[in-house]
């Protein structure tokens, strides 16, 4: 199964496992995990349902939209991005 990643930015906020899953798309593994944990989906995505601007999902390596496609070993991560100067 894939694995979803959350990275310790999101843990200062609320808990935040390892997920496994079966989905077939990132869109639908997000919307898996959002469903065992709401809060968990309102500091990933915005009102209208899009990553939000600070949020970045990487793929087995590579920087991924929401309508990306898994395989059944995928590693997702899903991490805050830094921004300032």
């Amino acid at each position: 199964m894939a694995q979803i990643i959350f990275t310790q930015q999101l843990a200062r906020f609320l808990p935040v496992p390892t997920l496994e899953t079966a989905a077939a798309s990132l869109r639908a593994a997000l919307d898996g995990a959002f469903a065992a944990n709401p809060r968990l989906g309102a500091y990933v995505l915005d009102e209208q349902g899009r990553l939000r601007a600070n949020v970045v999902v990487f793929i087995d390596g590579k920087r991924s939209e929401l309508d990306a496609p898994l395989r059944p070993d995928s590693r997702i991560y899903v991490l805050q991005a830094l921004s300032g100067g």
